[in-house]
């Protein structure tokens, strides 16, 4: 196989580490004129162009960026493919906006045909605004993952995605059965898990609509299976919390009822946590289980604020989720702009490079991903962005202003958004181009 070895030349950011473990100044690399260099898919340098230029062939294509920014692509650890076509469902909070809605929606996923048109139109909105990997969930229909493996095998994407397990308290013609869910997630898992860049999510939507034999039996699949993912909400909204209370009363709380039937570990991601405690924030963590924070759907829903200075002091794994359709937009850099504000409504700051953060290492971290993506460090997968300073009149204008990366970075996460991204780059091919 020919060697594929290319190079982009801009500014480059990427993030390291932690701002809230190392400090703001250790947890990020810039280089004002930096050179990123990959070979196959992967990335095999990353520094000032002044050095790396002279160590490259001289027949090496360079693709060379002005007023633009090179970053890690983006990382969205909570998204559901199903519910693309009822983004902006108007007037209601989470359980009547499940049955009003969410339902409704999803059923139609019982049409290949349907599943296949809107798994293409999702993975473009995806990559049209930087997203590289994210953590899916399908409906409860077979074939919604399927069609969402098939497209993003075709651009050899780093996908995650579950079929729905939910048998009770949703309509008949959207319900499973414990046993067949079992049995349509093992077929699933046998044909993607692991197959070039995709993974296999368990996915019991949430403990209201699942019994505790099929509770039981997703803790199941996690035991006979190696590294396999593990996504389902939890303490989005407070009228969820007293549900879940009356339907599991021998339980000690809402994470109790998942840590019973084994769904914690280092693959689990929770989606929005907006009502833990202390001591859940604890176990989780305890357990290396992750929390995906989805500001634009938590303030659309009226669910609450996500406390991250407290997942912080527990040292507990965040990632960043756009969670549509409960949420607005597929920009996860719209999604920063709302986080940032979730904060400043607690007295507490978010840092732009603990947005970048949370947006591509850390969301890494959460997917026990961080060899692989969320970085620019060489031996990664080449999933990268090229943001561009001038991709609206007021951006421009504004970033002429900007005096520092951190103040640029700032701006970018809050008037940006998919007019940003230039080009997103999966495995070193051109897979968005603006």
């Amino acid at each position: 196989m020919p060697l594929t070895r290319k190079a982009y030349r801009a500014a480059i950011l990427h993030s390291i580490a932690d701002p809230a473990v190392v400090g703001i100044e250790a947890s990020y690399e810039y280089f004002e004129d930096g050179l990123l260099v990959t070979e196959n898919g992967q990335i095999s340098a990353v520094g000032p162009a002044c050095e790396l230029l002279a160590s490259l062939p001289a027949d090496i294509q360079v693709s060379h960026y002005q007023d633009a920014l090179i970053t890690p692509g983006f990382i969205d650890t909570h998204i559901h493919l199903p519910q693309t076509g009822m983004v902006g469902a108007y007037g209601e909070q989470l359980l009547d906006w499940l049955n009003t809605y969410t339902f409704p929606c999803e059923s139609q996923f019982a049409d290949k045909a349907h599943a296949e048109e809107v798994a293409g139109i999702f993975i473009k909105e995806l990559l049209r605004n930087g997203t590289t990997t994210a953590l899916v969930f399908g409906s409860v229909h077979p074939q919604s993952v399927d069609s969402f493996f098939e497209a993003a095998r075709t651009l050899d994407l780093r996908m995650i995605a579950g079929k729905v397990m939910m048998d009770r308290n949703a309509p008949d013609y959207l319900t499973d059965t414990a046993e067949s869910s079992y049995v349509d997630s093992k077929a699933l898992i046998e044909r993607w898990h692991g197959k070039g860049r995709l993974h296999y999510a368990v996915t019991p939507r949430f403990a209201p609509t699942s019994t505790p034999e099929q509770l039981t039996l997703a803790g199941q699949l996690l035991s006979e299976y190696h590294d396999l993912y593990m996504q389902t909400h939890i303490s989005e909204n407070l009228q969820e919390i007293e549900w879940v209370k009356e339907l599991f009363p021998e339980r000690k709380g809402y994470l109790d009822v998942y840590d019973h039937y084994k769904l914690l570990g280092e693959r689990s991601v929770f989606a929005h946590g907006v009502h833990l405690c202390d001591d859940e924030c604890a176990r989780l963590a305890e357990t290396g289980s992750a929390i995906a924070f989805c500001p634009t759907s938590n303030f659309f829903l009226g669910s609450g604020l996500f406390n991250l200075p407290m997942a912080e002091k527990h040292n507990l794994n965040v990632g960043l989720g756009t969670d549509i359709g409960g949420g607005t937009s597929f920009s996860l850099l719209q999604t920063l702009n709302e986080a940032y504000k979730v904060m400043q409504l607690q007295g507490a700051r978010l840092s732009p490079f603990k947005s970048l953060y949370l947006a591509t290492l850390g969301g890494a971290r959460a997917l026990r991903l961080e060899d692989k993506i969320g970085t620019l460090q060489p031996g990664t997968d080449a999933d990268f962005l090229v943001l561009d300073y001038n991709a609206t009149p007021l951006l421009g204008y504004r970033l002429k202003q900007a005096k520092t990366i951190a103040e640029t970075l700032f701006v970018l996460m809050t008037l940006g958004d998919d007019r940003t991204v230039l080009q997103t780059y999966a495995a070193g091919n051109l897979v968005h181009q603006r």
